[in-house]
């Protein structure tokens, strides 16, 4: 199951989204989205874990959760739509 979060805060590195999320179950991965051409975080990311249980626990107890003054937002990711190649 695969989950969108919001409202990271700019500070928050892969590690940090892996770590909040691994004391709910295992993360298959984790990744903060950054700008192509700064580096810079966008301020959300996806994380991804195999049980869906533990996915929905964590889901609950995350979303609105403070860090650095910021409410996470944590919620399913909708897949990314199939862009058209008609131009």
């Amino acid at each position: 199951m695969k989950l969108y979060v919001g409202n990271l805060p700019w500070s928050t590195t892969d590690s940090d989204l892996e770590s909040m999320f691994g004391e709910y179950g295992a993360v298959q991965s984790a990744s903060v989205i950054t700008d192509r051409e700064t580096g810079r975080s966008r301020g959300f990311g996806f994380v991804e874990m195999g049980d869906g249980e533990e996915c929905k626990r964590a889901m609950n107890e995350l979303n609105g959760h403070q860090i650095e003054s910021r409410a996470l937002k944590v919620n399913e990711a909708n897949d990314k739509p199939k862009r058209s190649s008609n131009y």
